[in-house]
């Protein structure tokens, strides 16, 4: 039995196999925690494999998972299927909708183009059968990226947050029934291109406030996380800087958060990251790199062309449709770090922990 935490370390599910529910979420029912997302096991290099569908894991206590199997299986006959092995389906997250009684499931589909949508199913119960009701999806005609969905336990009414690619963060309304935005929606995060833009929002709530956490864009690469708080869903956010601010590696301790849920009937928060490659080596602040290359290709390119012609061939290198490489990864093998979050007045902070319970925060 486990009894600890020990982030970044292998966690294993109650018949001993590496757990594999990847850039998901957490979901509480009836006193059990429900712990879903990707399922890498098979994508390891060579395989030309990006998934192997969404699995789910359940608990009571939060150290112990047991493995309640595939939620969304993989479609192995179909490659056209947005759930093929081969697609780069990503981000699964899941609401109960109380007017229909359906839970329903969005996936981010990263298309080969380049271009990319979103698959919904829905379900009788959280563990399933899931039925696939919408794909191919374009939120406001966007290439809509890694995205979170979250719900007002009041009203009902649900929220998504996504990456409108490498340029902003969008806000959005749902439609009642869950499977469309409505024509309500803010943008946020207004920067132009990687790695200044931002990816894989997460929104969560604590005392009224709201908060949204987002990652820069390096690829597998961890960089410094970023989080901002606001009054209400679609914000306006005001940004409070790094999540991490004691990491002197400034990779969000090597890992990029996916999900941050309160212990049931505590004020206990905790983040949980993804450590896509456990074996990368990390590099002091990830993002440099590319933020110094950018700029000083856009200092190069300013000195013999206008401001405006430098905007267009940005705009230009946007719309360029590069094929994907799925087999050069070995995330089966990808780790996690779950961390507590602590808050100084309203500002919320993940400090490293070897080890730690519980019982320590509560």
């Amino acid at each position: 039995m486990v009894s600890s935490f020990t982030p970044g370390r292998p966690m294993y599910d109650t018949q001993g196999k590496r757990i594999q529910a990847h850039a998901g979420g957490i979901y509480y029912l009836d006193g059990i925690y429900y712990w879903y997302g990707e399922n890498k096991e098979f994508s390891t290099k060579g395989k030309n494999i990006w998934h192997w569908g969404v699995r789910c894991y359940q608990s009571t206590d939060l150290y112990n998972w047991e493995d309640v199997g595939l939620l969304i299986a993989p479609d192995e006959e179909d490659p056209s299927s947005p759930v093929h092995p081969t697609s780069l389906m990503d981000r699964p997250h899941i609401l109960f909708n109380d007017k229909t009684g359906k839970y329903v499931c969005w996936l981010k589909i990263m298309g080969h183009n380049n271009i990319q949508t979103v698959t919904i199913y829905t379900a009788d119960s959280f563990l399933g059968p899931y039925t696939l009701v919408k794909t191919g999806y374009r939120p406001y005609g966007m290439s809509a990226g890694d995205f979170y969905l979250s719900k007002d336990a009041v009203t009902g009414k649900a929220y998504y947050y996504f990456d409108k690619i490498h340029t902003s963060i969008i806000s959005a309304e749902l439609t009642d029934d869950y499977l469309s935005v409505s024509e309500n929606y803010t943008v946020h995060y207004e920067r132009d291109f990687p790695p200044y833009a931002r990816e894989a929002p997460v929104h969560f709530i604590r005392k009224g406030k709201h908060y949204l956490v987002t990652s820069g864009i390096t690829g597998y690469k961890p960089n410094p996380s970023e989080v901002a708080v606001g009054g209400g869903y679609l914000g306006p956010f005001t940004e409070l800087g790094d999540l991490h601010p004691k990491d002197e590696t400034r990779t969000s301790y090597g890992s990029q958060i996916s999900e941050i849920f309160n212990v049931v009937g505590t004020d206990l928060y905790i983040a949980m990251g993804d450590r896509w490659l456990p074996d990368m080596k990390l590099v002091k602040d990830a993002s440099k790199p590319y933020m110094d290359q950018y700029e000083k290709s856009l200092k190069n390119l300013a000195r013999f062309i206008s401001k405006e012609r430098v905007q267009e061939m940005i705009r230009k290198e946007k719309k360029v449709k590069r094929k994907i490489k799925i087999d050069n990864c070995n995330t089966a093998m990808a780790d996690y770090v779950w961390l507590p979050v602590r808050f100084d007045g309203d500002r919320p902070i993940i400090e490293w922990y070897d080890e730690w319970k519980l019982e320590d925060f509560i």
